[in-house]
């Protein structure tokens, strides 16, 4: 789904370099996002010059990427996949540095929660440390194995694994918060890119504090 203005306006134009008699109503089930929204991001690109319409018979268009919008649109997917590979790099770097520090404090057995990208980065990050993956935990996966490693339902028991790393991406704060209080904060990691608070957030109650 797209979720940010540069991926609503590359999901635009290539959308129209794929198929100039596309409808806005395919365009917005394609990119996931809502009519209205495809509406706007179009005017958007037609008012910028990246995009020329045409009418077409029975009251349809017809959309054509200008040569300007050739140009915006590589230069939208040479960033869109240099953010990619940056990701890749600091989220394995930072998932090194979790298995290192476990490794060496001896939680060698360690659960990933959540099957996404950051965990499949942690799967091929995890064979050059010497630890073992024991499962990833996704409730919603239909997989039962990913890479030779089990994909359950639930956590196993806790005297199956030593530590826990969160990969999940929705919402990785819940789950770090979730986990800490049943496992304890020495049991639960979280790679910095996922920007969770390993503080206890302070709730203020509105008392003195003379």
């Amino acid at each position: 789904m797209a979720n940010n203005e540069h991926e609503i306006t590359l999901g635009v134009l290539n959308a129209v370099h794929d198929n100039s008699h596309v409808t806005q109503r395919s365009m917005a089930g394609e990119l996931g996002i809502a009519l209205g929204l495809t509406n706007s991001y179009l005017k958007r690109c037609i008012k910028k010059g990246l995009i020329k319409v045409q009418q077409a018979p029975a009251n349809r268009y017809a959309y054509y990427l200008t040569p300007q919008g050739f140009s915006e649109k590589t230069r939208l997917a040479r960033e869109y996949l240099t953010q990619g590979f940056q990701f890749f790099r600091i989220a394995r770097e930072q998932c090194s540095e979790i298995f290192a520090a476990c490794s060496q404090s001896g939680q060698r057995r360690i659960v990933l929660h959540g099957l996404t990208d950051l965990a499949e980065i942690a799967v091929l990050c995890a064979k050059d440390h010497d630890i073992e993956l024991v499962s990833i935990v996704d409730p919603s996966s239909r997989l039962r194995t990913y890479s030779g490693i089990a994909v359950c339902v639930e956590l196993p028991h806790s005297d199956k694994f030593d530590a826990i790393v969160v990969t999940d991406l929705g919402n990785p704060q819940r789950e770090f918060d979730n986990l800490v209080v049943t496992f304890g904060a020495d049991r639960v990691f979280a790679p910095g890119i996922l920007k969770v608070s390993v503080e206890p957030e302070k709730i203020d109650d509105g008392g003195d504090n003379d």
